[in-house]
């Protein structure tokens, strides 16, 4: 988890030389003061007397160099998850009230001595990169079968006209989502102190899901998610319909008090499996999937990272406990497979995922399976050179966006029968938007949203689903904040 700064990067690796003329903006456009939200209603955010949430300068009070070193470890086979624990939490009435100071209120600290002349204290980190052998273990029990075998047809379907690029008449920071001084104090109620991502699909009527990928609460300090309490992803669940004063969260899965549970398992060995990072969530029925990549290492080239591959989760009981399905799985091979990085929607008897290598300079590719057939990888059509065919597999997906694309998350607009695509384009370094009529394209030509010129070490970009009309909204993450904000644009006619 430390070395992930060398994939966040090549965030700014092309964008560099503005950076030099850039200024970091404070808050901008900040959205309503405590005393607008409403204090004293639950969960509408902090006190009126908290401070404005305030961007990290890009000079780090702490900076952490993760110092890796080889270590052979003999790796037993992988054994099931234990039942995870879950509780449930009540926040207290009064927004303003910690519920577990106990846990979060504990003393800092003492500066060290950077801090007292003015300059980053720099923290050494010795950080073991495995090389693993297969040892012997417990026999972790047979793996349930995989699906049946299944032979979809080759279908050909003709691309839609291209769409003109999106304008964007304005793009203002609304609120800062998670961390300290954030609307939902995520800090103080889930020991969430920081963390990045903020992906949202609706998971229930009315209800909106997020998920967060590397999570950290005690002694948190930016840049990046250092500190202890590491979780390799969370997970919050909102009801909030006005977005325009941020987006305010009712619960997080918790294992217990105050604490936000790690919703999928990662080995946290690096070079064997160090994380677990969620990419998209959707709902068919009463089912939530997640899908996700297992990252091998961040330890690689600036911009880049490897995986083992990329797979889907799902969970039964409202997000609370999620099954990694073993056979639903891209393996990367080579490190050079494509649907690694997936944003998966679901329309009509589809769900169509769209893909990247991993990194963040591969192009997207396509691919749609029935919606009862989504753990059954043989069910998959690939979108290739204009059909729908199995054939060749997932490597052979024509691109319907060329590269370099980072993160990607893609919706359709119902209202405006519109499909809409947002990731990080690191040769523009900004977050761009695309829309198409068809899931395959002709994708339009991208429009920046946001920038490094206003927002140094910027990725994410992922899209809320009750975006309507000319309001778009989508989360942000910096690492050198390393916390989500939610921003606005607006789209013009």
């Amino acid at each position: 988890m430390a070395m992930r700064w060398m994939a966040a990067v090549g965030v700014v690796v092309v964008g560099a030389g503005a950076l030099l003329y850039a200024d970091r903006p404070a808050a901008a456009a900040p959205g309503a003061t405590g005393s607008d939200r409403g204090v004293g209603v639950p969960g509408t955010g902090p006190c009126a007397t908290d401070p404005v949430a305030a961007h990290e300068p890009l000079v780090p009070k702490t900076l952490e160099v993760p110092i890796p070193y080889p270590v052979i470890t003999v790796l037993p086979p992988q054994q099931p998850d234990a039942i995870p624990t879950r509780t449930r939490m009540e926040l207290p009435p009064d927004p303003c009230a910690n519920p577990c100071p106990d846990l979060t209120d504990l003393p800092g600290a003492p500066p060290g001595l950077g801090a007292l002349v003015g300059i980053p204290e720099i923290l050494l980190n010795l950080k073991p990169f495995h090389f693993a052998i297969p040892g012997p273990g417990p026999d972790p029990g047979a793996a349930p079968p995989p699906p049946a075998p299944v032979r979809p047809p080759v279908e050909t379907a003709a691309q839609s006209p291209a769409r003109p690029a999106p304008r964007i008449a304005a793009v203002r920071e609304v609120a800062k989502l998670t961390g300290a001084n954030s609307v939902n104090r995520t800090d103080k109620r889930w020991q969430v102190d920081g963390t990045d991502l903020g992906i949202m699909w609706e998971s229930a009527p009315g209800e909106i899901a997020t998920a967060f990928g590397d999570t950290v609460g005690r002694g948190f300090h930016p840049p990046g998610g250092m500190g202890m309490d590491w979780r390799s992803n969370v997970l919050a669940f909102s009801t909030d319909r006005d977005l325009a004063d941020g987006m305010t969260y009712d619960r997080m899965v918790t294992d217990s008090r105050c604490h936000a549970a790690e919703v999928l398992s990662s080995r946290k060995l690096d070079n064997v499996e160090v994380t677990t990072i969620p990419t998209s969530g959707f709902a068919v029925g009463d089912r939530q999937y997640l899908s996700y990549m297992s990252i091998r290492t961040w330890n690689s080239i600036p911009g880049t990272f490897f995986t083992n591959y990329g797979g889907i989760a799902y969970s039964d009981d409202h997000g609370q406990t999620w099954t990694k399905d073993s056979h639903a799985r891209w393996d990367n091979i080579f490190g050079l497979a494509n649907f690694q990085v997936s944003a998966m929607v679901p329309h009509g008897d589809y769900v169509y995922m769209f893909g990247t290598p991993n990194t963040r300079l591969g192009a997207v590719g396509l691919a749609r399976v029935p919606k009862d057939q989504i753990l059954n990888t043989t069910a998959y059509q690939y979108w290739r050179d204009g059909s729908w065919t199995p054939v060749g597999g997932f490597d052979s997906a024509t691109s319907i966006v060329n590269g370099p694309a980072g993160e990607l998350s893609v919706r359709f607009d119902a209202a405006r029968d519109v499909w809409q695509m947002s990731y990080l384009d690191t040769a523009k370094a900004a977050i761009v938007v695309r829309e198409a009529n068809s899931p395959q394209g002709v994708w339009s030509e991208s429009t920046p949203t946001v920038t490094v010129l206003n927002y140094p070490e910027l990725y994410g970009g992922f899209i809320h689903p009750w975006s309507s009309g000319s309001d778009f909204y989508f989360t942000i993450s910096t690492w050198s904040d390393y916390n989500v904000y939610l921003m606005r644009a607006v789209l013009g006619e």
